[in-house]
């Protein structure tokens, strides 16, 4: 029996099927192309489900900072929103960009940046002096972060007397909070910037630049919020929470784009989603859907009684989650260019229960 037991560890240590922790893959902050620092954030490793892209956190500028799942079938889309906004803001091929706020590469994904084929560097701490030492060392082409941040580090540099010796017609594109306007003037008096304001969230990646959608499955719904002319945006038939008005006199930034993503209002009552149609022959596949959107994105999803399934596109309908005594009619979304977003997690979905999961340990054996 000793003789069995040594050969069973030998067997372990050279055969084994499952990984040993130093055999496991790692995504490394510098895999994820975030690899700078934070004032509001800790280092933490975790292990990350192979069914995940990788793993981010929503911003916490409205609620409790929550762990946010992207998906692979998800990447391509928000590839391509990322280099369209890169585009759109003049950002050429090889540039170089700072990033004052590391985790806003999450939202680009370094694979859309890497697609882009640009570099881009962080702060070597995150203070307002740091980016000014960053900005005249460095002389990046392009300066990605908050607005905020950025309009109160140019106004440090005139109140310093150091604006002559700072890198002139730089790109701005400001992200991650709304755009503070008063920076517009402050950046083209110092720095004679071009200043964009890219909307979007961790949950679905960059949405607008400059008021006009970068991604072709947007759509603009009527808010639920008390003002009127405010419309909320869903992306792929999901819903983000942001509502902002729609003026034809269009963005501070560019008249064409007719979202003013700066004045955001968080809609209330939110939208639930249901799903009146679906491509998959299942309900319960499509149940599963609503259940890994809830965890990985946030949002109520519900599978209506009547679910028509193996339909040829998607069928979504919004509601207000509590009701709205002044409108308690659903908004319906038809794919399949509309629900794009929502389709992208139920081929996840599939894949996810298509893959072999061989190993006792995935499949809880004891």
């Amino acid at each position: 029996m000793k003789d069995f037991l040594d050969n069973l560890k030998v067997m372990v240590e050279e055969f084994g099927g499952a990984p040993t922790i130093e055999e496991m893959p790692h995504r490394s902050l510098i895999d994820k192309g975030i690899n700078g620092p934070t004032a509001a954030h800790v280092i933490e490793e975790v292990h990350s489900p192979l069914n995940l892209a990788y793993l981010t956190f929503t911003t916490g500028s409205s609620a409790f900072q929550n762990i946010v799942g992207i998906t692979h079938p998800e990447m391509e889309r928000r590839v391509e929103a990322t280099k369209e906004a890169l585009k759109r803001a003049g950002v050429k091929s090889n540039d170089k960009l700072l990033f004052t706020y590391p985790p806003l590469v999450n939202v680009f994904s370094k694979a859309g940046l890497d697609a882009y084929d640009v570099q881009w560097s962080f702060l070597r701490r995150s203070s307002r002096d740091a980016f000014l030492a960053a900005l005249y060392e460095e002389k990046p082409d392009v300066i990605i972060g908050e607005s905020s941040f950025l309009r109160a580090s140019l106004e440090d540099a005139k109140a310093m007397g150091i604006v002559s010796y700072l890198p002139q017609e730089r790109i701005i594109i400001t992200a991650g909070t709304p755009l503070d306007l008063d920076l517009l003037q402050t950046a083209e008096e110092t720095i004679s910037a071009k200043v964009h304001d890219l909307y979007g969230c961790q949950e679905f990646g960059w949405l607008l630049l400059d008021g006009v959608p970068l991604r072709t499955d947007l759509t603009l719904l009527k808010s639920t919020v008390e003002d009127k002319g405010y419309f909320e945006v869903v992306v792929g038939g999901l819903p983000t929470g942001d509502s902002f008005p729609v003026a034809e006199s269009g963005h501070v930034c560019n008249p064409e784009g007719k979202v003013i993503t700066y004045r955001r209002k968080r809609t209330y009552p939110e939208y639930e989603v249901f799903v009146r149609e679906a491509t998959l022959s299942f309900p319960g596949t499509v149940g599963r859907v609503a259940r890994s959107i809830l965890r990985i994105k946030g949002r109520v999803v519900k599978v209506a009684p009547d679910i028509k399934v193996s339909a040829p596109y998607t069928v979504l309908e919004l509601r207000p989650a509590l009701g709205n005594p002044d409108n308690n009619e659903g908004f319906v979304i038809k794919g399949p260019e509309k629900t794009a977003l929502f389709d992208d997690l139920v081929k996840a979905q599939l894949d996810y229960q298509q893959s072999s999961k061989t190993d006792p340990t995935w499949r809880k054996e004891r």
